[in-house]
């Protein structure tokens, strides 16, 4: 299926399990390599819509200087995004309440920047998804953060859990780019690498 990319290792740089569990089901043969320190800063001014690109680009070039002739790097980062205003991962409890009781009751984008890296290529996207979520009680968010810690996951909700069956009305565009891995475009982008 990916026959362009036999010559390389290809390695994943993120700690998403989920990321993780979504390059396997389209069997793509990986390694996960860690981000290590990176700081996920962008510069003040830069479009909401346009900072995952700019974030996955950072992370690719963290591993630029590690690299080998031989490997090819996947790197992400996703984001959501309210009314201009984005909501990345939560630090604590409140923060990840305060989250969901913003998104309770509205559309929000979802927006994942992926960046495919070899020393010698890089090609950089980005995917967008709206999704609505129906009005939450006090009591359904704090369940969920209680129950389901989501402090690694922006916008403190992943839509495979209990809070995507209670909360999602409707969706525009790729679930797994809301998961964290917008996959139908980046195997059109592996297999045109």
């Amino acid at each position: 299926m990916f026959e362009n990319l036999r010559e390389y290792k290809i390695l994943l740089a993120s700690k998403s399990p989920r990321r993780r569990e979504l390059l396997q089901q389209i069997r793509l043969p990986f390694s996960v390599v860690s981000l290590g320190g990176v700081e996920e800063k962008y510069p003040q001014g830069l479009p909401a819509h346009q900072i995952p690109q700019y974030l996955s680009n950072l992370k690719s070039d963290a591993f630029m200087k590690s690299m080998h002739d031989n490997e090819l790097i996947i790197t992400a980062d996703t984001l959501v995004i309210l009314n201009g205003s984005v909501l990345g991962k939560p630090k604590n409890r409140e923060e990840a309440v305060s989250m969901l009781r913003r998104l309770s009751g509205k559309t929000h984008l979802v927006i994942t920047g992926v960046t495919i890296s070899t020393l010698q290529k890089r090609t950089t996207f980005s995917t967008e998804t709206k999704v609505k979520f129906a009005e939450l009680s006090d009591s359904d968010i704090e369940y969920y953060v209680d129950n389901f810690l989501p402090y690694d996951k922006a916008g403190a909700y992943g839509i495979q859990e209990w809070i995507g069956c209670v909360a999602v009305e409707a969706i525009e565009g790729s679930f797994y780019n809301v998961m964290g891995l917008p996959v139908h475009q980046l195997i059109k982008e592996l297999r045109a690498f």
